[in-house]
Order: structure tokens, then sequence, then C-alpha cells
């Protein structure tokens, strides 16, 4: 990836999707393209992540990470082009890998890394994968389509 746009703190991130509060599970991006986006999060960490059920947060919901983070570069996109990245939703998930049943017991950060394979603005297609301590964790695709 050629890195060479700033990096993006949380507050930042909040700005570009419409994700609030502790559903904004991304801390920071630490470097994207045109093509791609490489994020890092601590929030599988939080006892009150919204996406825990029973108390623990399934790998499954690690594409939410990869959704976001394919959203995150969406709306950057958008800006370097001078204008806004409009509402998307995830309409589909496909080729998920699951190599690990849950993510809350990973010890350090997630490195989130979303690659647009086609698309423009918001219908898109991105593969995704969520790893920590360079293993890759989840990986699958994403389609974003735009919100109506």
């Amino acid at each position: 990836m050629n890195q060479n746009h700033i990096k993006v703190n949380k507050q930042q991130i909040r700005a570009l999707i419409p994700h609030s509060g502790t559903m904004c599970l991304l801390d920071g991006v630490l470097g994207w393209d045109d093509e791609t986006i490489e994020c890092i999060s601590e929030t599988h960490h939080d006892g009150t992540n919204p996406l825990r059920r029973d108390d623990r947060l399934s790998s499954v919901h690690a594409l939410e990470y990869g959704a976001q983070a394919a959203a995150i570069h969406g709306g950057l996109r958008a800006q370097a082009a001078g204008g806004v990245a409009p509402p998307g939703y995830l309409a589909a998930i496909r080729d998920a890998a699951l190599n690990i049943p849950y993510i809350d017991d990973v010890g350090g950060p997630l490195h989130v890394r979303a690659r647009r394979l086609y698309g423009e603005s918001v219908n898109t297609v991105y593969e995704c994968e969520v790893s920590a301590d360079g293993k890759v964790l989840v990986s699958g695709r994403v389609t974003i389509m735009l919100r109506k």
C-alpha cells in the first residue's frame, strides 16, 4: 500500500461514518490509498461493545470491523475528491473464513485491512481481513450498497 495519506484518529472517523458511540468500532487509520485502508482497534476488549452477546464477541463480528473500514475508506476517498460519501449499508458478506471462535480474548490490537475490489462511491465490494500478532483471524468480502 502506498501510504501517502495522513493518519486518521477516532474523532475524524466519527465524522466520516454514520456509526456513533460505542458502535464506532475502529480507533484509527494507519494508512490508506485509493484501493486499500489499514485500521487499528482495541474495542474488542471493551465490555460495553454493542456486538457482545453473553459477554463474548464472536469472530463473525470482525466482519463488521471490516465493513466499517470499507465505510471509512469510502468517506476518505470522497473527501479527497472534495465531496462527502452518501450513507451505505452492509448488504452482503461472502467467503467468510472465521479462523477463531471469538475475538474478545485476542490480546493485542486488531489490524483491520479492507481492499476495494470493484465499485465506485457507495456501491462497492471489499475484501476484508482482521488480524492480530501477524495471524489472520477473520477474512471475507463485504458488499456495501447505497442506503435509499
